[in-house]
């Protein structure tokens, strides 16, 4: 059932994202943008949509965060893949924005993602203006310099670091890096019907950090054409990583024990929550 929602949801996700993007002057930032939004798990924007279904939301009004964070998660990515931030020349299988454009239209792109995300999540359908101010808010901290920005700024800081960071500095980090757009989209559901985060904030939380352990096994175990992007890079360049400092096997048993940990937050919701709990076992047995 996780994968027949999980492909449900990246179907409704896109066909918004082209309505959307569709609506807007026909210049190469928005073919730009177009191709930064296409493809990829949709992961972030499930865990809207099935958030929402927990509490009963239409999904007419979902789709609308739903949305939102994959065109946040979509700049994130294309400013992460320019020449002064990772330089990488190939995303999801394809091209990345300033290889297939140029560096000012990937960072045009991306800013013009991240504004876009924000005009999706304060839209009218979505309900109250209260409940749409604080999706905006939390948006906000979420992707900005109190979540992924402030994770983004340590992972370059370490770069150039005199010393590697510890286990404590690179879960800190990864909590706003990769966590942070996590923690939203789970909760995402619950704010939309003025509800208790805590259980989905708790299973998120615990989500990300497993997420991103994933990647870095998936880093020295897989290859570019699996991965659809470059592999092995963190190693190269000598950055700390969790499974530099865990080993492989160690890494792996704390991803799914944060597995273990996500599927114990969601008892409140029963059996409901059971295509949530296989999306976290997914996060650990994906392949790319």
């Amino acid at each position: 059932m996780f994968r027949d929602r999980l492909r449900d949801a990246a179907v409704a996700i896109q066909a918004h994202l082209d309505t959307e993007l569709k609506g807007l002057e026909p210049i190469p930032v928005v073919d730009a943008m177009t191709h930064a939004t296409n493809g990829g798990k949709r992961i972030r924007g499930f865990l809207v949509l099935e958030g929402a279904r927990l509490h009963g939301i239409d999904p007419k009004k979902a789709i609308w965060p739903a949305c939102a964070i994959e065109a946040v998660h979509a700049y994130s990515l294309v400013h992460d893949d320019l020449p002064c931030m990772d330089d990488d020349d190939l995303r999801r299988g394809v091209p990345t924005v300033h290889i297939k454009w140029d560096e000012a239209t990937a960072v045009l792109a991306g800013d013009a993602l991240q504004t876009l995300a924000f005009e999706m999540v304060a839209h009218p359908a979505i309900g109250s203006g209260d409940v749409r101010a604080d999706l905006v808010q939390s948006l906000a901290m979420a992707s900005g310099a109190r979540g992924m920005v402030l994770g983004q700024a340590l992972d370059i800081a370490a770069e150039t670091a005199a010393t590697p960071l510890t286990l404590d500095q690179i879960i800190a980090l990864q909590r706003g890096k990769t966590g942070a757009l996590f923690e939203w989209s789970a909760t995402a559901g619950a704010r939309l019907a003025q509800a208790d985060i805590t259980p989905l904030q708790t299973y998120a939380r615990a989500l990300g950090l497993a997420f991103q352990i994933a990647d870095d096994v998936l880093d020295v175990t897989s290859d570019a054409v699996t991965m659809g992007k470059a592999t092995g890079k963190d190693a190269d360049a000598g950055k700390a990583t969790f499974v530099s400092l865990l080993g492989l096997d160690e890494a792996k048993r704390r991803a799914d024990q944060l597995v273990t940990e996500a599927c114990d937050a969601l008892h409140v919701y029963n059996a409901d929550a059971d295509v949530l709990r296989d999306a976290a076992r997914f996060v650990v047995t994906r392949t790319s």
